[in-house]
């Protein structure tokens, strides 16, 4: 089984967080678990269509609190180990927000 996890804030980067999380990072990949990871560029766009017609508007849409700053693609066997992973990564990242969707296809 295959989830999409992003995340909203966290902890002020410094030399710890990045070395916490530089080892989870590479426990998951060698463990098969983790298969992407990637910040995401605050700003976005959004494209929209109605009635026919294809808009793009360049963002921010969101308040920077609210703003997905990054994701991972993980592979897992159940919905609850998703759920540990993410736990783990919420006990490095520190306060902020993650988000699991499970992945089909």
């Amino acid at each position: 089984m295959r989830y999409l996890m992003t995340t909203k804030g966290g902890a002020e980067a410094d030399e710890k967080l990045f070395a916490e999380m530089g080892a989870f990072v590479e426990e998951m990949t060698k463990a098969g678990v983790l298969l992407a990871t990637g910040g995401l560029e605050p700003r976005g766009l959004l494209v929209n269509s109605s009635g026919g017609e294809i808009t793009v508007t360049d963002g921010p849409f969101l308040e920077a609190k609210d703003v997905v700053a990054g994701f991972a693609l993980v592979e897992v066997r159940s919905k609850e180990e998703a759920i540990e992973v993410a736990r783990r990564f919420r006990k490095i990242a520190g306060d902020g927000e993650s988000q699991i969707w499970q992945v089909f296809g």
